[in-house]
């Protein structure tokens, strides 16, 4: 029997099972989809409509009445509707993906922070562990503003109970974060042991960390207009409603009216609830949320990290040689030599 790792085409083979399972599993997965959110709609509107059919054969039995609606209004309006539903799931997914390019640049600039204030500012290791731990802090403050929730008690570990209780009572906990990092660095310029420009460069970075908190906090704050999705949902209403009368004389058993209804209304219920759920994406109630648990832990490692890392031995002499100096004087003659060749020829 041939090993995956030496048969290139048992491998490629494991790899297709691999996705088809993927894809199954995730096509009837109930943990993290929404259909546990429209199918109380979708079974609303399946109920309206099987009573729309009894009613219906029953005035047609009894009075000869034809009742129904034409279909092609339906195609065209159909369309219409699958339009609006997909321009407003793009507008919630660019506020998603905007959200996550911000908290993209909160990693970037916690990083920055550190780095910085670790390269240029005091070499006592108190005051770049005390540096350190407050960026770390400050994503669990961010995280816990957009998210109305109470500090991560991670805080407290990193800096204190008392520091910790001071951010929680803020009014903004990142701006109380950020403030205790740039009284810190200012310390050090006091202490004449970071330059002004170095403190302009770093205190740069750190405004930018406020910058884009700002920047979360208007996506959350900002819902797309209300108006817009009532209308959406009128329409949506008006043609799943009326959609059973078009459909009374389609098949030659009026019993898959409600089943034919139902798998319409489904896609069209979905595509509006994702619209929803994509436009807070701080809410841990919503679907897809951003993982900022995630997020914060990993710049708090990032950042701490640095502390404890040793610098690093350059692989190059710290002084060069008599017989490398020779050897490198007679590599920048030789290529003088070559470049004037050439222009010459020219």
């Amino acid at each position: 029997m041939p090993q995956a790792d030496n048969d290139p085409n048992l491998k490629n083979l494991l790899l297709a099972n691999s996705r088809t399972s993927t894809f199954w599993k995730q096509a009837f997965a109930i943990e993290g989809s929404i259909t546990p959110h429209v199918l109380p709609n979708v079974l609303i509107v399946g109920s309206i409509s099987w009573l729309i059919t009894v009613i219906s054969n029953y005035i047609e039995s009894r009075y000869a009445i034809k009742v129904g609606l034409p279909l092609d209004c339906f195609e065209f309006s159909g369309a219409a509707l699958g339009l609006l539903l997909v321009l407003r799931t793009n507008s919630g997914y660019d506020r998603w993906w905007e959200a996550r390019k911000l908290w993209g640049g909160i990693v970037n600039q916690c990083r920055n922070v550190a780095i910085s204030a670790q390269a240029y500012g005091p070499t006592s290791h108190i005051w770049q562990l005390k540096l350190s731990r407050l960026v770390a802090v400050f994503p669990h403050a961010a995280k816990a503003s957009l998210r109305n929730e109470p500090l991560s008690p991670q805080a407290a570990k990193l800096i204190g109970e008392k520091n910790a209780a001071e951010i929680s009572e803020a009014d903004h906990m990142p701006t109380a974060v950020a403030l205790h990092i740039a009284k810190h660095l200012k310390s050090a310029v006091d202490s004449n042991e970071l330059n002004q420009f170095s403190f302009m460069q770093i205190d740069k970075e750190r405004a930018q960390l406020i910058d884009h908190v700002g920047a979360c906090e208007r996506i959350m704050k900002t819902p797309l207009p209300v108006v817009y999705a009532i209308k959406i949902r009128r329409f949506i209403a008006v043609f799943l409603l009326t959609l059973p009368f078009a459909l009374l004389h389609t098949f030659d058993d009026n019993s898959l009216v409600p089943l034919v209804t139902m798998l319409v209304a489904y896609p069209l219920f979905s595509l509006d609830q994702i619209g929803v759920e994509l436009q807070n994406p701080f809410n841990t109630k919503h679907l897809s949320h951003l993982p900022l648990d995630e997020i914060s832990s990993t710049i708090e490692r990032n950042v701490c990290a640095l502390v404890k890392s040793t610098d690093l031995k350059d692989d190059l002499p710290e002084t060069v040689t008599p017989a490398q100096e020779s050897l490198i004087n007679g590599s920048f003659l030789k290529m003088l030599t070559n470049n004037f060749k050439r222009k010459s020829k020219m």
